[in-house]
């Protein structure tokens, strides 16, 4: 043994009952019983008890208890001079107890202190102690030299099963209490990761929604300032209806794939470009479902980068390609260039910024630039 394993004290939950069983704790009420049964025995089935006898074996019972009870919270609270001085005052009532002719009280005494201190105090400090006890015991004990050996052996044999016993129970009682800290700070992290992935398809699905409503709007209020007829305002206003209308419907889809509802992504995609004359949309690779983030990424990119095309190279063609590879998915969308629009200058650029941030928090990428025609993004996602 290490020097710590001698001055180390039993854990608190080893000292404790907490972490025993039913069966144990029913096992530990009756052999309290039994010692206090014993000890009762032992002080009223001697034939000299008589008158005073009787109230000086109450008292020494009386004082044996509250020594006892008091060893335990001393023992608990892992203060040792007291606890040292209490196993003095239980050893000298045994021996009181002994001189008085009180045998069977002398014996449960020495024989329960020094199975309790191997149990709960620290090794360097139970050892004098149980030798003490014991030595009382063998010197008064009549049996064999070779019996009385044995059972002194046998109970500090047994104290120290004890003391093994309490500190693996409390050490699955400590193991536990992290294991429930763990798994509550699991949940805690889930329910706050969750709680982000929701707000933050709901923003993104807002983003979207608004960015394309404010393209309308302003398109909408230079046709007002540049003097336009009412038919070419109203077109712009009613599409802008339409986009608010979109976005809430795109708001219960976004909910509904969090519940692991929602349309397969390549339906999506027809729907996306289909609303748009100058968009087409190809697939590759072997089709399969994708997790529910991973999938949420490609259509708000695609529904991001859709509306870039439109607010910055109106009238320009889009292409998208969805590529399924073996251990991630790719979409690519590119547009074929075109002049500034209007809007060009409106927004700050945040839509790139959240596709991106969106992306690397699944583990991808998402490259945004010019390229040979016009613009091109393209998405990586690991599934």
């Amino acid at each position: 043994m290490t020097e710590n394993s001698w001055t180390r004290w039993p854990s608190r939950e080893a000292l404790t009952r907490e972490a025993a069983t039913r069966p144990r704790r029913v096992l530990g009420w009756v052999t309290r019983s039994l010692v206090l049964a014993m000890l009762l025995w032992g002080a009223f089935n001697g034939t000299h008890v008589r008158g005073w006898g009787v109230l000086v074996a109450v008292a020494a019972i009386v004082s044996a208890a509250v020594a006892g009870w008091a060893l335990f919270r001393t023992t608990l609270a892992h203060r040792l001079r007291p606890s040292l001085v209490l196993y003095g005052v239980l050893l000298l009532i045994a021996a009181a107890a002994q001189a008085a002719d009180f045998g069977v009280i002398a014996l449960v005494l020495w024989c329960g202190c020094a199975v309790t201190a191997l149990e709960r105090l620290p090794i360097a400090a139970a050892l004098p102690v149980t030798v003490a006890a014991l030595a009382l015991y063998a010197a008064v004990n009549d049996d064999a030299w070779l019996t009385t050996l044995a059972t002194t052996a046998g109970l500090a044999l047994a104290g120290y099963v004890l003391r093994l016993d309490a500190e693996a129970r409390g050490s699955a009682q400590r193991l536990l209490t992290q294991e429930r800290a763990a798994r509550a700070a699991e949940a805690e992290s889930a329910a706050l990761g969750e709680r982000a992935r929701i707000a933050r398809e709901i923003h993104d699905v807002l983003a979207h929604s608004l960015s394309a409503q404010l393209v309308h709007l302003e398109a909408a209020r230079l046709l007002i300032e540049g003097g336009a007829d009412r038919d070419q305002i109203l077109e712009r206003v009613v599409a802008a209806r339409g986009m608010a209308r979109d976005g809430l419907a795109e708001t219960r889809q976004a909910l509904s794939a969090l519940r692991g509802d929602m349309t397969p992504l390549e339906d999506f995609l027809s729907q996306l470009v289909g609303t748009d004359d100058g968009a087409e949309a190809t697939i590759s690779g072997e089709r399969r479902p994708l997790p529910a983030e991973a999938s949420q990424a490609v259509r708000r990119v695609a529904q991001e980068a859709l509306t870039n095309v439109r607010k910055h190279a109106p009238g320009a063609k889009v292409r998208m390609r969805l590529e399924y590879g073996e251990d991630q998915v790719t979409l690519v969308v590119r547009d074929s260039g075109g002049s500034p629009g209007e809007l060009t200058t409106t927004g700050g650029g945040y839509g790139l910024r959240g596709m991106r941030e969106r992306a690397e928090l699944l583990g991808g990428s998402l490259d945004a630039g010019p390229d040979d025609e016009g613009f091109m993004v393209t998405l990586k996602v690991p599934v």
